[in-house]
């Protein structure tokens, strides 16, 4: 079965999917995007991640090229098209086609592309058994990360250095020594029985999947704590974890080659899945 992404007004193979070469998605970067999961066919907390988008569009002043309700009926197309019943929405706009020029355009329609891929949940679940390793790097990110912008190289280049290191994810740290976010997640660590989180500052990207879990947390009555973290606490961790629309909850068992607790996934790990899993809401 061909494979069918929204591009501008229409549906067509992906294969034959184009955006021009003057975009400025693509020649600076000049738009935002969301992830949305998919579980069982149902959209995994559409509301946050579509409020989102439209905060990011705001804060870098782009306008929606379609009104706020027709996202859900493209995004609802593309998973009846693609028979998706567990995978991945990915969604971008950019501020259009225009002459290359740093300044914004003007009289241009902003671009929207939506793609949609299969991924089974067995995925999830195999490597959630196994955990996952991370990486600490530099934090090389500009000073809105709370935007979620197509400007993704310095995590790419963190996500590289990871996989070069054997890791899944890379941990990136400020120029106090404190621990932002992962490349890709938020990032997560338990001191005995204290889960402790980053605060959702411009330093971070307030992740969707990070504030559903601590709304199910707070239903566990789990104590949670919003505060910056070093690797010294990393290293007196009984558990740690990285949360995201495409990773869910997911145990961290090493970082930068150290073990966390006993370095198998632990038991709160499983308590923090499935207090997510009952949290999400599904549309």
């Amino acid at each position: 079965m061909s494979i069918i992404s929204y591009v501008n007004g229409s549906y067509v193979d992906h294969k034959d999917a184009k955006v021009n070469i003057e975009d400025r998605g693509y020649q600076f970067a000049d738009g935002v995007y969301e992830v949305f999961a998919v579980i069982n066919k149902q959209i995994v907390d559409y509301d946050g991640h579509i409020n989102r988008l439209f905060r990011s569009l705001n804060e870098i002043s782009l306008n929606s090229p379609i009104v706020k309700e027709a996202y859900i009926f493209h995004i609802r197309n593309l998973i009846r098209k693609n028979n998706i019943h567990d995978g991945l929405i990915y969604l971008q706009v950019s501020r259009g086609v225009a002459q290359r020029d740093f300044k914004f355009p003007t009289k241009i329609k902003p671009s929207l592309v939506i793609t949609a891929k299969s991924i089974s949940m067995e995925n999830y679940y195999s490597k959630f058994k196994q955990g996952i390793k991370v990486k600490i790097t530099d934090d090389l990110r500009w000073k809105r990360v709370d935007i979620k912008t197509l400007n993704l190289l310095p995590p790419v280049l963190a996500k590289q250095k990871a996989v070069e290191n054997g890791c899944e994810e890379a941990w990136m740290i400020d120029s106090d020594g404190y621990i932002t976010e992962g490349s890709s997640s938020n990032a997560w660590i338990l001191i005995r029985d204290k889960l402790i989180t980053t605060p959702a500052t411009n330093s971070i990207l307030k992740g969707i999947t990070r504030t559903s879990l601590i709304r199910a947390l707070k239903r566990k009555n789990i104590k949670l704590i919003e505060k910056r973290f070093n690797k010294k606490d990393i290293k007196n961790a009984n558990e740690a974890f990285i949360t995201s629309a495409t990773q869910f909850v997911m145990p961290v068992i090493k970082v930068d080659g150290y073990k966390i607790g006993n370095g198998k996934v632990g038991k709160y790990a499983h308590m923090f899945k499935d207090a997510y899993m009952e949290a999400i809401q599904l549309k």
